[in-house]
């Protein structure tokens, strides 16, 4: 799976293309920090237009929402070039450079259960999971390290907590309270799903191996296999569905929970008057921004157990493969 980072052929993608993604993604976040400051701006001036009539000039108006036109027309460009277009060929790249060595090597790999699926499918699979997951992990990374430091600038504006009185720095120590110990908590509740999702798979596959038998075979998919097959494939689903049941119950509340999160945190600055209207949304923006970041693992946790399903269904037919070249030219599955 790896042989694309390694190998010369693709050094032009896996090398000057990851570090082209990496200069976008940067430069993405650069451009959402300047929009958290546009709506400080924006909303303080709100504020003065409304409790002082005919203080903000409707040309001043105007430059506002000009500003943030440019600055998300930027955004837009980025995005749609370098975080979409490039990245759908860097990762059709990488699933080239696996299915190549599939192909390949394909004598030694015909014989391994699911082999057509794993080169076909698993592929794909892994191409798609590696690009939302890993762009996402690498803006995440980013995003919390330019966000953190605003973050621990606008809490001086921020008096004290609820229930906790003055805490120095209070809003940046929430978020991070807030979202690794939701994190962990989740983690904890879905541990099961990556080897349930595994399961899927597999006993998914062998269902379908039989039916592709059938096609050419008399003998096979016979309605007593197909029902027994059928059956396992019928009861781990319904297991899944439990699990995935409290998983998804725990994961909704805990991130609706988190939208008022920064309000309450904020609530005895706002009752003192003690903070603008555009601090307050600078503010909860930035919370936001930074517990999105360390939210990663919950917001993506269904994503995380495909993948690592994906990945353990590939490692183990490259491992067969190994083993077939080692034993000779006979495409038998160790």
């Amino acid at each position: 799976m790896w042989r694309f980072f390694y190998t010369p052929k693709w050094f032009a993608w896996s090398i000057l293309g990851t570090l082209t993604i990496v200069g976008s993604i940067w430069y993405s976040v650069q451009l959402d920090v300047q929009i958290n400051e546009w709506f400080g701006r924006f909303y303080d001036m709100l504020q003065q237009a409304l409790s002082k009539p005919g203080s903000v000039s409707i040309n001043d108006f105007y430059a506002q929402l000009f500003d943030f036109a440019s600055i998300a027309g930027i955004y837009i460009a980025v995005n749609v070039v370098f975080n979409g277009f490039l990245v759908n060929h860097w990762t059709f790249r990488w699933r080239q450079s696996m299915a190549e060595y599939y192909q390949d090597n394909w004598v030694h790999a015909k014989g391994i259960e699911g082999a057509s699926q794993r080169l076909q499918e698993d592929t794909l699979k892994f191409a798609r999971l590696t690009e939302n997951l890993g762009v996402g992990l690498l803006e995440a990374v980013l995003m919390l390290l330019a966000f953190l430091p605003i973050l621990y600038g606008l809490s001086k504006n921020v008096t004290e907590l609820p229930f906790f009185g003055p805490v120095d720095h209070a809003l940046l120590w929430v978020s991070l309270a807030t979202a690794l110990g939701g994190t962990a908590v989740l983690a904890l509740v879905g541990i099961k799903l990556p080897g349930i999702e595994y399961d899927i798979q597999k006993r998914e596959a062998a269902y379908r191996k039989e039916l592709v038998l059938g096609e050419d075979k008399d003998d096979r998919a016979q309605p007593d296999s197909v029902d027994f097959l059928f059956a396992d494939v019928r009861r781990i689903h319904f297991r899944s569905y439990l699990h995935y049941f409290y998983f998804n119950l725990s994961k909704w509340s805990y991130l609706q929970g988190m939208v008022i999160v920064p309000y309450i945190a904020l609530a005895p600055t706002i009752i003192a008057g003690g903070i603008t209207l555009g601090i307050v949304s600078q503010t909860v923006r930035a919370f936001g921004k930074v517990a999105e970041s360390m939210q990663y693992i919950v917001r993506n946790w269904l994503g995380i157990v495909e993948l690592i399903s994906v990945h353990k269904r590939l490692r183990e037919f490259e491992r067969a493969i190994t083993y077939n070249q080692q034993v000779g030219n006979s495409p038998v599955s160790p």
